[in-house]
């Protein structure tokens, strides 16, 4: 995938207070409380080799959204040997597959299933004595096959795989009670399991990026629009036809109607229209698109009908970007959770092991009965006991907390590139700002167009003489415009928007080189000099290098320091054929820096740096107004590069560095955690960035950063909240205080606690 800029610009679409707000998170809550109940939980089907990477493939976010408590409750049964193969062939001819999903599906019967239990359990408390055998014993043989088929069929699977999992150790548990005659206590085990992972489940679905909203957001057809043979649509006579999304071409002319959907990236070509993208970003306000704004796909008409010109395909639309780097997000793993997931089964299997030795050590070591009896509980019930007790079922969800983070950060509008993100950023306590179109606004505006040298009679004569063309400050317009056509760089777009409406001479581009960070050199056809001339634009360093005399290299840039507007502007310098002119543009900070700055310096305590290639004067300018006390300037994309690296390496920590992703490419590569404005940027720097703003804004830093050292803290209870039930269950089990169901209680509380635990990282973090 090589992700390309994101979203609109929003400064193109005007945003006004409405009482309208989208439905799309309602909808969520609605639909769990609507439809039918359904478990997410672990099916059996049957996956051949030949089939197993298809099936990765199409159900690869599923799988993710699962992972966190893979060891609890798996997700499908590859097959991957002979014994597994067999067992599948057996239960298939038997029907034992299609009831255990069906039962393992059911909610209702869950619940009914532990209700009998506990109707049994109540039995010898509600009920003549007489009828307490024959009753329990009705219920537990309706209660027993509800959860035991599934589970049962689910522990066999895996020992086939060579799997010790917590699915094991619970069947195992649980039919070990009933062979000792406990078998209402094996029940409860089994019934108690699943309610617990029940909720599990529901908590976790609460966490994580549901991207279903996003593709169900999205129509499988939409209407395009044939189109004369000059490639226009008739708008007088419109007929169109429905082409699936996925073959929608640039250059197409969509219709979008009231309550539709923008299917792909593109420009509205005619009619006004309010529409909504908060599924996309978070932006809650609606927009108003008009003709020649740009629209991301995935926005949803609210009101009005428009025509849409695709900018781009499905594969590069906004929406899809948005799905892979959030499916992306979810495979990149913190390395907390790559290190639970190798240890899992490694730590089942001790488990196992350590059960083992205590049920046959037990009546050695400690005189216990090995099977239970009135005065004593067997060794063999304290093994089972501690099995439970320790399962890792609380520890493989302590990383839940990354997925509420990363949940939380995506309704904010930023995009995280997976949980390992957060542990960076948690350890940075540098951050480095770039500063045109990141603490500034970006829209630079020229000011003024100034010859500084060269116009005079002589080549060498000051500009106090009278210039050597009248129009040289509009010749001067003509061939820098000429030279920035279509570039995406904030100084060309500025002179290029500055040209348009202006008488100007007409100027052409013979040929071009680009120096990236410095400036570009061309060849260009001035109609009114009728010949070629060389034409250089770009910084005053850059300029000046290019003249051989460092007389002349000296004069420039006194010229440039005593330039009659001052040293305030941002500055760019135009040579042609040794005509010298300066041009001043004027960058203004973005409104919500300096609360920022304020918030990421008081309370989290960074330090912060500007990081700029403009000239000091400037630079600092902005520093001031926003609150930066460390800049550095005048930097090359290879000098801001290795301030990154040396940063890094020196700062204890890390650097976190901020940039709109044009010029920033190296540098957010090379920092511990790049942030970039996601609708500025190129498609290089999404590509190395580990966390992209979908608004066009920096205050989502403060929040990510803040929601980082959140993640940390809960993910470091998590654990400690895991290992402290881990104890309180194990030892007691082990010295023959506690039951078998009560044990099972407190591991399946401390797991339940894990996870109401880790929901807390979907409420806003204290300091953001």
């Amino acid at each position: 995938m090589e992700p390309v800029a994101l979203l609109i610009n929003s400064s193109s679409l005007t945003i006004f207070p409405s009482p309208l707000k989208a439905t799309l998170r309602l909808s969520r809550l609605n639909s769990f409380l609507l439809q039918p109940l359904r478990l997410p939980r672990r099916s059996v089907h049957l996956l051949t080799r030949s089939a197993c990477q298809n099936h990765n493939h199409h159900h690869h976010h599923h799988h993710e959204h699962e992972h966190h408590h893979r060891h609890c409750c798996s997700v499908g049964v590859k097959v991957s040997n002979y014994p597994q193969k067999v067992l599948i062939d057996f239960a298939k001819s038997i029907g034992w597959i299609r009831l255990a999903n069906f039962l393992r599906d059911n909610l209702h019967l869950c619940c009914t299933s532990a209700l009998l239990f506990i109707a049994a359990a109540a039995c010898p408390y509600v009920t003549p004595k007489q009828y307490i055998k024959p009753l329990q014993n009705s219920f537990m043989i309706v209660a027993f096959p509800l959860v035991g088929i599934s589970a049962s069929l689910d522990a066999l699977m895996d020992v086939a795989g060579g799997r010790v999992n917590i699915h094991v150790l619970m069947a195992l548990a649980a039919f070990a009670s009933v062979f000792m005659g406990n078998a209402l206590e094996g029940g409860l085990l089994l019934s108690m399991f699943n309610l617990a992972h029940i909720a599990e489940e529901f908590f976790t679905s609460r966490s994580m990026v549901d991207v279903r909203e996003l593709k169900e957001s999205n129509p499988e057809t939409t209407l395009v629009i044939d189109v004369d043979n000059d490639s226009v649509p008739n708008l007088f006579n419109l007929s169109y036809k429905s082409v699936h999304v996925h073959n929608v071409e640039v250059g197409s002319y969509i219709l979008v109607g009231t309550g539709e959907i923008v299917p792909v990236d593109g420009q509205v070509y005619q009619g006004n229209a309010t529409i909504t993208i908060e599924h996309l970003t978070g932006e809650v306000k609606p927009l108003e698109a008009k003709a020649g704004d740009r629209v991301p796909g995935g926005a949803r008409n609210l009101d009005g009908r428009i025509i849409v010109k695709a900018t781009k395909a499905w594969n590069e639309s906004t929406l899809n970007k948005i799905l892979q780097l959030t499916e992306e997000a979810n495979s990149n793993k913190p390395k907390i959770q790559r290190w639970l997931d190798e240890f899992g089964e490694v730590y089942s299997k001790v488990v196992v092991v350590l059960s083992v030795s205590i049920a046959f050590l037990g009546p050695v070591l400690f005189k216990w009965p090995f099977l239970s009896t009135v005065a004593c509980r067997g060794s063999v019930y304290r093994a089972l006991g501690f099995m439970m007790a320790t399962s890792p079922c609380a520890l493989a969800v302590a990383p839940l907390a990354y997925a509420t983070a990363i949940s939380s950060c995506a309704r904010k509008g930023i995009l995280l590139k997976g949980g390992h993100v957060l542990d960076a950023l948690a350890s940075c306590h540098t951050i480095g700002f770039d500063k045109t179109g990141t603490l500034t606004t970006g829209g630079l505006t020229c000011k003024a167009i100034e010859p500084i040298y060269g116009h005079g009679e002589g080549n060498n004569a000051s500009v106090t003489t009278p210039c050597c063309m009248p129009n040289c400050e509009k010749e001067a317009l003509a061939v820098v415009a000429a030279m920035e056509k279509g570039t995406t760089h904030p100084i060309g777009r500025a002179m290029v928007d500055h040209s348009i409406g202006k008488d100007l001479p007409s100027v052409s581009v013979e040929s071009f080189e680009y120096f990236p960070g410095r400036g570009l050199t061309a060849i260009v056809n001035c109609v009114e000099s009728v010949k070629l001339q060389k034409a250089s634009l770009g910084s005053v360093e850059f300029i000046t290098s290019l003249f051989k005399s460092q007389d002349e290299s000296r004069k420039i840039k006194d010229a440039v320091n005593s330039s009659s507007y001052g040293n305030d502007f941002v500055h760019a310098v135009l040579s042609l054929d040794q005509k010298v002119t300066l041009i001043h543009l004027e960058d203004q900070p973005r409104p919500e820096v300096s609360k920022v700055i304020a918030k990421l310096k008081s309370w989290g305590g960074l330090r912060i740096m500007m990081l700029t290639g403009d000239h000091e004067s400037s630079a600092l300018r902005v520093a001031n107004a926003v609150g930066i006390d460390e800049v550095y300037c005048n930097l090359k994309p290879e000098d801001k590069l290795n301030h990154v690296k040396n940063i890094s390496r020196d700062s204890g920590g890390g650097l976190i560095m901020v940039g709109e992703g044009i010029n920033d490419g190296p540098a957010l590569a090379a920092a511990t955690v790049g942030f970039v404005l996601a609708q500025r940027a190129s498609g290089t720097a999404i590509a190395v960035a580990d966390v992209l703003l979908l608004r066009d804004n920096i205050t989502g830093v403060p929040f990510c950063i803040a929601k980082s050292r959140q993640t940390t803290t809960l993910v470091k209870q998590n654990v400690a909240i895991a290992l402290i039930s881990i104890f309180l269950a194990a030892l007691p089990s082990v010295l023959g205080y506690l039951p078998l169901w009560l044990t099972v209680l407190l591991h399946e509380g401390g797991t339940l606690l894990v996870c109401l635990n880790s929901i807390r990282g979907l409420n806003d973090p204290s300091w953001s």
